[in-house]
């Protein structure tokens, strides 16, 4: 057997290992998701931030009222994954060694500095697994969207009917905002130079708005959403407006249109539609339609953002109707259908989504 033939075959049975590993990844593949919601529900991160340093087993499953043998092998599984670590004390009689916080971990913490709970309770929430179950009928030809055949309508349809699943997705949309925005202010925060007022435009319970005129109090803002939405929004004191309208009809005027994590919900149509809209709420000369969104990285490209950005175009699939993640191609094409003139694109540093700029 020559050198080429010895290096195919070692290749092949590699690849055969490393299958057999991985085809556990797909088939208990729920379980992550499953534990990391219930160390959530349980408060476990909240627990050890409130502790103060390590906190052993006993502690901690006397802290939040838990079966110490159950909360060990939940713990040995986030440990197991670096969502929390271990390190050795020898004070205690009970125990020898105590859990502690990892950035990761206060990740879970529900009312953290850098938390996603929400985001996690959102995604891992009944309404929200339901379509996956029939994703396959979506992707067959003329097969019906899976979530219109899992809840029978859209998911704008369904959270206007259903309080709990709106503010459930709200607080879950308004966690992504905050960490969005906070990054847009710290890295490209001059964007928003010379802009007087700017129209949020499904801007959900008006977060976002909220933190970008905290931090440019020169800006005049409006949070423009769905008439269900807008009834239950917090009042800010800050220069922040609610309004209550349907973008396919109208957008409120303003200097800039800015639209976060929303387009990615519409097909190609939907989406023209909406920059149109957009186009006419800004001044010809002056304003500009700044988007939020994810960019997909074209050809053979890899790394941990494009697979945020892949998985996050089935999350698409699945909850949408028509909804997609674009690569900048695709962007390109619905921005100049929409009529405009230019775009640029600025990325967000750690972030999965770019800040793009579209001109009249």
């Amino acid at each position: 057997m020559g050198e080429r033939e010895s290096m195919s075959v070692w290749e092949e049975k590699k690849e055969e290992e490393e299958a057999q590993l991985d085809i556990w990844k797909y088939i208990y593949g729920f379980v992550e998701q499953a534990v990391v919601k219930c160390g959530i529900e349980l408060g476990i991160a909240e627990a050890i931030e409130s502790h103060g340093g390590p906190i052993t087993l006993s502690h901690l499953s006397s802290t939040i009222s838990c079966d110490p043998s159950l909360l060990h092998r939940i713990m040995r599984f986030l440990t197991y994954r670096n969502i929390f670590k271990t390190i050795p004390i020898h004070q205690d009689l009970q125990d020898d060694y105590g859990y502690v916080q990892t950035p990761l971990s206060r990740r879970l913490m529900r009312n953290g500095k850098q938390s996603m709970a929400a985001i996690i309770l959102l995604e891992s929430s009944p309404v929200m697994l339901a379509p996956w179950h029939s994703l396959s009928t979506h992707v067959l030809a003329n097969g019906k969207p899976s979530i219109q055949k899992a809840l029978g309508e859209d998911l704008l349809s369904y959270a206007a009917a259903n309080l709990d699943h709106s503010n459930l997705y709200n607080e879950g949309t308004a966690c992504d905002a905050k960490q969005t925005m906070n990054a847009i202010i710290e890295g490209c925060i001059q964007v928003f130079d010379g802009v007087s007022s700017l129209v949020d435009v499904g801007g959900g319970n008006g977060i976002t708005i909220h933190i970008l005129v905290k931090a440019c109090p020169w800006i005049r803002g409006f949070n423009f959403d769905l008439p269900h939405v807008i009834d239950v929004a917090p009042l800010y004191c800050d220069g922040v407006e609610h309004v209550a309208g349907d973008m396919f009809l109208s957008v409120p005027k303003a200097d800039v249109a800015f639209l976060m994590w929303m387009l990615h919900s519409w097909g190609d149509e939907e989406c023209i539609k909406i920059l149109k809209k957009c186009k006419e709420a800004v001044p010809r000369e002056s304003g500009r339609v700044m988007i939020v969104e994810a960019v997909i990285e074209e050809g053979g490209k890899q790394g941990s953002l494009k697979d945020v950005g892949l998985m996050l175009d089935m999350v698409m699939m699945a909850h949408t109707n028509f909804g997609k993640e674009r690569t900048l191609k695709e962007w390109e094409y619905v921005i100049k259908m929409a009529g405009f003139t230019t775009y640029t694109l600025i990325p967000i540093p750690n972030l999965v989504k770019s800040l793009i700029i579209a001109f009249p």
